[in-house]
């Protein structure tokens, strides 16, 4: 009976597969749901509408304004894409490029024309009239705008509003009505208060006027003191979005008008689309292969579950329309990284148990219960940092944090409850002999600690080298590190050739040209669709750069000047942006920390862990000064997976350092157990390293150059964070500990914790005992 079950539950979990791969590759129905094709993919990996807007008016907005446009511009974009970027042109124009769209218009109609927004009050100090109904049933300003700004009847702008949002509100009868919810600013609060006041004591209307027109005129119910308001009335809830996002936009510094649109096409290309997947398909290979001769029969589970996992992240980011870009990939990279690392802990502590002469049923369930713990903890770590970022951060940050969010809840599901049903299934079919899941061995400790000055110094070392490198760049002229058009910006050339070129013969022919003129190979492509516009990024030319390339494009292309343009732009990552970022990682890993000391109740393990992640962010930050890798938005993206990979490795070592503490005997050497902790872990700590590192390696052998610079860090962090669990961390809490000694409760929490282990285990040799006495 339990065979058959087996048998049955083995072909729907196959058919489940099965059925993944197939929406994966095909889709489901006409439109082929579902299917990889259907991903939405950045602007990096298939292009998207590009947006110039220009100062309106006469005078030319200060630098600060312009900053301040670009950054609110950025986060009202992000409803589109989280990859969506904004960045200056020249002194008065802004351009905004929204990833995945081919519909100029469309986007132009849904932004809205970003202008001045005012709350006019219905009189001026007389009793005149500001605006009344006219003719057309329609309200109309009865003198001008400017006067009505000047004699201050203009109450409040755009700028005073913090946010608009449209939603549901139930009224006195308990009736859901369509509102929009108003947040002013702490000086728009108490201009609201002074202006709902006086308007609710005439009997008033406080108009809504924006882009030469009322939008809303809302009656005035009650003074309104609290800096938050509703306006009811609307028709519909897409009446009400449409309210509060002209709202939104209103709050601009400056009014802007559109100055041109175009759909252009990816900075990468298809090839780089190809390559990643070849890649992504070889090191899935390379993994699966690699799990199944470490690990044997587990390893086919494992490799099964990953499928699935792979299959489930797919329809995930169809479903929730996940933009994905470069970071987007770091973050899946992760992702799947954990899914193995989870696996490999649980197959380890399985092993462990098969030495101490357990059934291979009582060391399944073993392993897993002894597992959870670890894994629980490293996956909350990483989903911590994941949260923080994404509400936190902006543009690619967040891009980052959705897909790593994702990946971490799918690859904890099949890590947890996928695999254990394949290990379930295997062993109901008659799989039980112990050969097939490996019987651990018991390594001699190796002595990390003892050696912990020798690798303080290598570390010391390394760091060291970067800054002094960064030192050495910057004296030479050349930067500390070589920033990317993304953090710098550049200049922009606009170049209509007679004919139209590929991406790849543009990257063979055109592209060597500008990196003749720069002397720099950080050099961006994107065409226009429609004709034979190519934009070039690059850094920023002077004047007889631009002479010199424009006769060089003349000299090999036949392109005249007349064809050329070239403005400087601002970059992409805005100062908002890096700002958000900081503060976003400063906040995860506070909360990281916190959450390390609550579950480990040791604030030790918490400032070990903090301080193992700033070594690996230093260290990954020498690679990029030694070898002059591009620093640019996938840079974020990268120390961001590091942290989130080496965070959940050093919480494995400390999840043993604190099962073997409970354990602890009274004359064992503090020393020796740090130690002996890191030994049981070593191979989890190499294997996860490894499997993670064939997933990059491959994009890195197979991928465009762009690909490349963005994979070779991420391999540096990989072996850095494997380095910083094994020897840094556990050093480093064990110096702690000896610097800040628990106190006089020591002794008897060891005494208190081991007799609860005790406890533990004898209930659990005494469920093992009822176990085998019914399996059949």
């Amino acid at each position: 009976m339990k065979k058959r079950n087996a048998v049955i539950g083995l072909i729907v979990l196959l058919a489940l597969l099965c059925g993944l791969i197939y929406t994966a590759v095909f889709g489901i129905g006409s439109e082929k749901s579902g299917a990889m094709s259907n991903i939405r993919l950045g602007l990096d990996l298939a292009g998207g509408v590009s947006i110039t807007y220009q100062a309106a008016g006469d005078e030319k907005p200060s630098g600060e304004d312009m900053d301040d446009t670009v950054y609110k511009l950025q986060r009202r974009v992000e409803q589109y894409s989280t990859e969506a970027q904004v960045y200056r042109e020249g002194d008065d124009r802004i351009n905004i490029e929204i990833p995945g769209v081919t519909d100029a218009n469309a986007i132009l109609q849904a932004l809205g024309r970003p202008g001045s927004l005012y709350f006019i009050r219905q009189t001026d100090d007389s009793g005149n009239a500001n605006y009344q109904l006219d003719s057309s049933y329609q309200y109309a300003l009865t003198r001008s705008l400017k006067d009505i700004i000047k004699t201050g009847d203009a109450v409040l702008q755009g700028t005073d509003v913090a946010n608009a949002q449209a939603g549901y509100q139930s009224d006195n009868m308990n009736n859901k009505q369509i509102v929009v919810e108003l947040t002013f600013t702490d000086e728009g609060k108490k201009k609201f208060a002074k202006a709902t006041q006086r308007a609710f004591e005439k009997g008033e209307t406080i108009g809504i006027y924006y882009d030469g027109q009322f939008i809303s005129v809302p009656r005035v119910q009650q003074a309104i003191t609290g800096g938050q308001a509703v306006i009811t009335g609307e028709s519909t809830i897409e009446d009400a979005k449409n309210l509060a996002s002209t709202i939104r936009i209103g709050g601009l510094k400056v009014e802007l008008k559109e100055l041109r649109s175009n759909v252009v096409g990816a900075q990468l290309g298809q090839e780089a689309i190809s390559t990643s997947l070849k890649a992504g398909v070889i090191g899935m290979a390379m993994v699966i292969v690699f799990m199944i001769a470490v690990y044997l029969l587990p390893g086919i589970a494992a490799s099964l579950a990953l499928l699935i996992y792979t299959g489930l992240m797919v329809l995930v980011l169809n479903g929730f329309n996940v933009t994905l870009t470069l970071p987007g990939i770091a973050g899946i990279l992760l992702s799947i990284g954990m899914a193995v690392d989870a696996n490999v802990i649980v197959f380890a502590r399985i092993r462990e148990e098969l030495a101490a002469n357990k059934s291979v049923r009582a060391a399944i369930d073993a392993g897993y219960n002894k597992a959870l713990s670890a894994i629980i903890d490293g996956n909350v770590t990483t989903l911590i940092a994941a949260a923080v970022l994404g509400l936190l951060g902006s543009g690619s940050v967040r891009g980052f944090a959705q897909t790593l969010a994702i990946g971490i809840l799918l690859s904890m599901f099949t890590a947890l409850f996928v695999t254990k049903w394949f290990m379930n299934i295997f062993y109901a079919l008659g799989l039980r002999d112990k050969k097939f899941y490996g019987v651990g061995k018991k390594r001699k400790t190796i002595a990390f600690v003892e050696k912990r000055k020798i690798f303080f110094a290598i570390s010391l070392l390394c760091i060291v080298t970067g800054w002094v490198t960064m030192g050495a760049n910057h004296a030479r002229g050349i930067g500390a590190l070589n920033y990317s058009l993304d953090f710098v910006g550049g200049t922009s050339t606009n170049v209509t050739f007679d004919k139209d070129y590929s991406l790849k013969e543009l990257d063979e022919q055109v592209v060597p040209v500008f990196e003749g003129v720069t002397g720099d190979a950080n050099v961006q492509v994107q065409k226009v669709a429609g004709g034979n516009s190519v934009i070039f990024k690059t850094r920023t030319l002077n004047v007889s750069e631009r002479e010199d390339l424009n006769k060089k494009l003349e000299s090999s292309f036949g392109v005249s000047e007349d064809k050329i343009t070239a403005e400087t732009i601002s970059s992409t990552v805005s100062g908002e942006m890096k700002k958000d970022a900081l503060e976003a990682v400063i906040v995860a890993l506070a909360l990281m920390l916190l959450y390390i000391w609550f579950r480990f109740k040791d604030m030790r393990f918490g400032a070990s862990a903090v301080l193992a992640l700033a070594h690996d962010v230093l260290v990954v930050l020498t690679v990029y000064a030694v070898l002059r890798i591009s620093v640019g938005s996938t840079f974020i993206a990268c120390m961001l997976t590091i942290v989130g990979y080496s965070i959940n490795a050093t919480i494995v070592i400390f999840d043993r350092i604190r099962e073997n503490l409970a354990v602890r005997r009274k004359d064992q050497d503090l020393m020796e157990l740090v130690d002996r902790s890191i030994t049981d872990t070593l191979s989890r700590s190499i294997f996860t390293s490894l499997t993670t590192f064939f997933m990059v390696f491959a994009l890195f052998i197979l991928g465009v150059s762009s690909i490349r610079e963005f994979a070779l860090p991420i391999m540096a962090g990989i072996i850095c964070g494997t380095y910083s669990s094994v020897c840094i961390t556990g050093a480093l809490w064990f110096v702690l500990r000896q610097r800040f000694k628990p106190g006089h409760d020591d002794s008897g929490r060891y005494q208190a914790q081991k007799a609860a282990a005790e406890r533990k285990q004898r209930k659990a040799d005494r469920e093992k005992k009822i176990r085998e006495k019914t399996v059949v």
